[in-house]
């Protein structure tokens, strides 16, 4: 810990948060935020409702390969930068304080969009979910009750994980430290049980691209399409918002013992067992479906639907209380993410009323006003768009682009102005990895803003937008970027382009 503090000491900031937080912990607050319980199973049908069974058998790795190649640079850099500031941080020492502002906006905007995808999913998995086996039956309401539903229940899950937030690291860890066991836990009775119930264990199912876009007629998933490759790619929306969050171990640096160590192997941990367990837990849905053709006419309640044709209302219901907690607890653990990036790039000046949103309590040793304004953020955004497929995509789009900056910056700063690096290193591979990344962010930005979805395109135009003209009038020569940027670069000499932006 002394070898943590001094560490923070040389990037110019002091030890203000309470650093308790072991390995584990670490790994298993990404673990809890990526969450294969939460995005797997509430946007499974963004796969399959687009090219069918291939969209999970093939879909889901290519989607972990290229989120992996995301966690393992971004490992490299956060074990030569432990700061609770993260992606924003790395940013800023490698391209300038400029690139630095935009990556923390990109990145705050991104863990606020992702946790309504969180809350919101939670929501609907408990009314579709738990509601009917208590009597209720919440989709009968009139729509405008239906929505006044969503946004009271969202409201209530977010300012009760605001208030556990709240209340202290140590809290908040003892729950995701329980998170990252009980999704593995329940993943894996899923699984076997989808697969012991599955009337045969046809594997073709899983290479076998079917077109179930238009479907259903009534509220289809994507708009109806031709091109069975297009649609695949629509489909990789499945893991890309299921395995994001996992910059949370970089988010508590400032809080994990041993930082410079813990915090990429937590980074690329999470990413690993998540892309390993979900890939089972989805097939294992696709492999029990009764009838392919009858699961694509179910919509978003497909995964519902299976699950009522394979197992028995006991253990559903009791699988259902799981995941439930489950998600609930992956929107806490993005609320302890996002609000200490708030922090970190409030302490720095990045954000509006930052004398505000830095304060420490004394007590408690949390960010509390960043921990309420991030929830405050999170309930206006879904009333803006409560539609969950928009969310997701939204949040991807803005959290990939977060996780690219740094990565490219990167790349340009490797070898000249970043010559020494933390304990946790790729080699060569760094340079290969960042460009498949540069790749992979294009085309998730490219299928991000299709229909449906289109209203994710107008959010990011304006958020560039806004981004450059509040750079420009006023940030650029405000913000002034971390305390101490000349001593921060411990692990990167001096450079020309260091300051540039």
């Amino acid at each position: 810990m002394d070898q943590d503090t001094a560490t923070l000491a040389r990037m110019g900031y002091r030890q203000e948060l309470a650093r308790s937080m072991g390995g584990f912990s670490n790994y298993a607050i990404s673990l809890s935020i990526i969450c294969i319980l939460a995005g797997g199973i509430t946007s499974f049908h963004l796969g399959f409702s687009a090219a069918g069974g291939a969209a999970i058998g093939l879909g889901w790795p290519i989607g972990t390969l290229l989120s992996l190649a995301f966690a393992c640079t971004m490992a490299q850099i956060a074990s030569a930068f432990p700061t609770a500031g993260g992606l924003y941080h790395w940013a800023a020492l490698l391209g300038g304080r400029g690139y630095g502002w935009l990556t923390g906006w990109f990145n705050l905007f991104g863990l606020i969009t992702v946790l309504a995808a969180i809350n919101v999913g939670t929501f609907l998995f408990i009314r579709n979910a738990m509601l009917p086996a208590l009597g209720i039956d919440a989709a009968s309401l009139p729509a405008a009750a239906q929505e006044w539903l969503q946004i009271f229940g969202v409201a209530a899950i977010t300012i009760s994980q605001a208030l556990i937030n709240h209340l202290g690291i140590k809290v908040t860890t003892r729950l995701t430290d329980f998170s990252g066991v009980l999704i593995l836990i329940v993943a894996t009775v899923l699984t076997v049980s989808l697969l012991v119930a599955a009337p045969a264990l046809d594997f073709s199912r899983l290479v076998t691209f079917a077109n179930n876009s238009g479907l259903p007629e009534s509220a289809p998933v994507w708009p109806r399409g031709e091109s069975i490759g297009w649609l695949f790619l629509l489909g990789l929306m499945l893991p890309a918002y299921t395995i994001t969050g996992f910059d949370a171990s970089a988010h508590t640096s400032e809080e994990t013992i041993a930082a410079s160590r813990n915090v990429p192997r937590g980074i690329v941990r999470s990413v690993l067992v998540s892309g390993v367990f979900g890939y089972a837990m989805l097939c294992a849905i696709v492999l029990a479906m009764p009838d392919l053709n009858q699961a694509a006419q179910q919509g978003d309640q497909v995964v519902f639907w299976t699950i009522s044709k394979t197992l028995n209302t006991s253990l559903a219901t009791t699988l259902y209380v799981g995941i439930a907690i489950a998600q609930y607890l992956c929107g806490l653990a993005t609320v302890t993410s996002a609000s200490r990036m708030a922090y970190a790039f409030a302490r720095d000046g990045g954000l509006p009323m930052s004398q505000y949103l830095k304060r420490i309590s004394k007590t408690r040793r949390t960010p509390a006003v960043a921990i309420w304004v991030v929830a405050v953020l999170v309930i206006a955004f879904t009333l803006y768009t409560p539609v969950y497929s928009t969310i997701t995509t939204v949040c991807v789009i803005f959290l990939y682009l977060s996780y690219l900056l740094p990565t490219v910056l990167g790349l340009c700063a490797i070898g000249k102005t970043w010559t020494q690096f933390g304990p946790w290193t790729l080699g060569g591979y760094f340079r290969l990895l960042a460009v498949v990344c540069i790749l992979g962010a294009g085309l998730l930005l490219l299928i991000g803003v299709q229909p449906p979805n289109e209203k994710g395109l107008y959010l990011v135009a304006l958020a560039l937008s806004f981004a450059v003209v509040a750079w420009y009038g006023l940030e650029r020569r405000r913000f002034r970027g971390s305390p101490n940027m000349l001593a921060a670069k411990h692990a990167t000499p001096p450079g020309p382009d260091f300051d540039r932006a």
